[in-house]
Parts: C-alpha cells; structure tokens; sequence
C-alpha cells in the first residue's frame, strides 16, 4: 500500500489520527474560525497564521465515489474492485476527505459491495493502522 505524505502542515492530523480522533484545521483569529482542509500554515480566508485543531463528529456524507478500472496502481490491483469516495464532514460541509468505504476499519479495500455505494449516503470515520499509521476510512451508517 501507498502511505499518505506527512507533511510538517499535516503532522498534526495525523498525530489525532493515531488518538482514533478526527480533527480539522481552523483559524483562531477573533472573528474567522474558517476551517479548512488540507492543513496549510495561513488562513485563505483572512490571511491570519492563528491556527487551531477542531474535534470532528466523524459523521458525513458521500460526497462523490469512483470505481477504478484498469489501469491500476501496482499496490492496489489486487484488490480491485474497490471504491474511492470524497466524504463531506457533517460539521464541516465545504470539507472533503478522501477515502474509501469499507464493511470494518481492517477490512480489505474491495469489502463492500460496490452497489452499495450512494451520493449522499450517510458514513462515520473509522482508524485502521497501515505500517505504523492510522489511516481515517469510512463505514457506512445505516439510514
């Protein structure tokens, strides 16, 4: 598998990762508070460098989902069929993250039935390790 890049930005959400919590970068500044995803060191909304870690729900939503078909990256062809969703934050609606949606936090890539898969479909984060860090994924709600 490919590991995610950690960047001196994003050191901090990975570290809350590791904790099994999900925390999105904010402004501090009086009067802004704008979060923003992925984590940079100024504010581009009020241009302030005050910057603080806000406690997520976990919960969102399908925001988009593919399918990838052939050609494959090498580390994931094995496992292919599998889904790559954008998952909108509940508490956060102009954040997207990343993932893919699973059946359990260590279940393989392609464990859920891709006819599952909806926009719009309710999903909370879950934390599997892989090789020393703790990747957010994401599980279906029922609802």
């Amino acid at each position: 598998m490919l590991n995610p890049v950690i960047d001196e930005d994003g050191a901090l959400f990975w570290e809350f990762t590791a904790r099994g919590e999900l925390r999105i970068q904010a402004c501090a500044e009086e009067g802004c508070g704008e979060l923003r995803f992925p984590p940079r060191p100024c504010c581009p909304h009020c241009r302030s460098f005050a910057t603080e870690w806000r406690l997520m729900s976990g919960r969102g939503r399908i925001w988009s989902y593919v399918l990838p078909h052939p050609p494959l990256l090498p580390d994931y062809a094995d496992q292919a069929p599998y889904n790559a969703v954008l998952v909108e934050l509940a508490d956060a609606p102009r954040v997207r993250l990343a993932g893919n949606v699973v059946t359990a936090p260590d279940a393989p890539l392609n464990s859920l039935d891709p006819a599952r898969l909806r926009i719009g479909a309710p999903v909370r984060v879950a934390f599997t390790e892989i090789d020393g860090i703790a990747v957010p994924r994401w599980l279906l709600e029922r609802g």
